[in-house]
């Protein structure tokens, strides 16, 4: 089993909250991470995409909860959204009797926007919501995962922890970073992205809106994975695909519920706010997802085709951003575009200071490549570091400012030292909770 650095969250969440919602994408290893909790924790476990537990979670839900009992994981819960409401009335009763309700219920979803539309401002408190994402790099290589920072010496050092050369980075964003692809060492990626795109489809997305012509559907995410690393633009999609301007908006924000995309937005100064573009900019949370809606098979197609520098930034972008959301912290990135052209990839505002990132996928530059990280924007905080993330082998200065760093050396941390910190409490007898023989019902 390829260790998740989220578990540490899961389980920091679990002593804290009497409820922790699991929310990200289809097959991004949530069930397993539940089965894991549940053999180590004692839980019960219940998955709706049982039709009959479905049929009862929905049709009476105080019902479900006391067949169930708890401590309880419940699987699949955008299926019954209403349950939320009675999971909220049982945590209220037992905090108005005084028990310790914490770590009573997990739930996992794969439909971020529709399962927070059930919890009400009354919840607030009692719930702890984690976004999974798909493996990141540190876990695919089982080495420590910390959040990102420009830090060159420590950048040498992670990047030589990796045996990943520039041909491997392609392979790696051409086989994505699903679980599923990565135990099963026999399944192509063809095998595992048409059924994905299939069960996404006919499931996940029905269930939020009407999609009355599904082929046009798939025909919006293939366009939608060649923008890739690109500003979004509704009315350019709509002329494209043939649909108005708000039914893009409305297919966009299924794409992000299901967290298949992403926006990053953009950085501005406010005396210059005027000049900034407004527009967010799109990734997909998945190269291999991207890659195979864009009908980019290979790597020699990889390579040679225009997708390259799009998918090498859509790589290390979602990389970068994991390390924080596996932490479980806000993140500090945004871009930067202004009205003259000049652009930057990532901006990174932390510890009141910014850090100005390129990502190439290239490895030598010269002043037209450097040009924007060099010069710099207009910003209230004094610039730390300029940098190229890239394929090199290991950092080297491209001049006195910038530097180039490897991709590999991107990793993130806190999951480890939550798990140490939970275990650590659990051994003095108080926050290794809940336990088979806690009370159920």
């Amino acid at each position: 089993m390829i260790e998740r650095t989220v578990y540490g969250q899961i389980l920091h969440s679990i002593s804290l909250r009497p409820v922790t919602l699991i929310t990200g994408a289809r097959q991004v290893g949530k069930t397993t991470l539940c089965l894991r909790l549940k053999g180590e924790r004692g839980y019960g476990y219940v998955s709706l995409r049982d039709k009959n537990q479905r049929a009862l979670a929905r049709s009476d839900p105080e019902m479900f909860l006391s067949i169930h009992g708890r401590p309880l994981i419940v699987d699949e819960v955008q299926y019954a959204p209403g349950l939320l409401e009675s999971i909220e009335a049982e945590v209220d009763g037992l905090k108005a009797e005084g028990e310790d309700a914490r770590g009573m219920y997990v739930l996992t979803g794969s439909q971020a926007y529709k399962l927070m539309e059930g919890v009400t401002d009354s919840m607030a408190g009692r719930i702890s919501v984690i976004r999974m994402s798909p493996l990141s790099l540190s876990e695919i290589y089982r080495r420590e995962d910390v959040p990102f920072e420009v830090d060159i010496p420590e950048l040498a050092r992670r990047a030589s922890e990796v045996p990943m050369g520039p041909l491997d980075m392609y392979d790696r964003i051409l086989r994505g970073s699903y679980p599923e692809p990565e135990v099963e060492k026999g399944m192509t990626t063809s095998e595992f992205y048409s059924d994905y795109v299939d069960t996404y489809i006919d499931r996940d997305v029905s269930e939020i809106v009407n999609v009355r012509n599904k082929d046009k559907f798939h025909s919006f995410m293939q366009l939608m994975a060649s923008l890739t690393a690109q500003e979004l633009n509704y009315e350019g999609i709509a002329s494209s695909v043939g649909i108005d301007a708000k039914t893009v908006k409305s297919w966009v924000s299924v794409l992000i519920a299901g967290d298949i995309i992403h926006l990053l937005q953009p950085y501005s100064d406010r005396s210059t706010a005027k000049h900034i573009v407004k527009r967010p900019k799109m990734y997909f949370w998945d190269t291999g997802l991207a890659c195979h809606l864009a009908r980019v098979l290979d790597r020699e197609s990889l390579i040679a085709g225009y997708l390259k520098g799009p998918m090498v930034e859509t790589f290390a972008v979602g990389e970068i951003l994991k390390t924080y959301r596996n932490a479980k912290l806000e993140s500090p990135f945004y871009y930067y575009r202004d009205s003259d052209g000049k652009e930057i990839d990532l901006v990174m505002v932390r510890g009141g200071k910014v850090s100005l990132i390129e990502c190439k996928s290239g490895s030598e530059f010269g002043w037209d490549d450097i040009k924007a990280v060099d010069t710099g924007i207009p910003t209230q905080y004094p610039i730390a570091s300029r940098c190229i993330i890239c394929p090199v082998p290991t950092p080297y200065p491209v001049n006195d400012r910038v530097y180039a760093i490897p991709i590999r050396s991107i990793r993130s941390l806190v999951g480890i030292l939550r798990i140490q910190a939970v275990e650590e409490v659990a051994s003095n007898g108080e926050a290794r909770r809940p336990l088979a023989g806690s009370r159920r019902r």
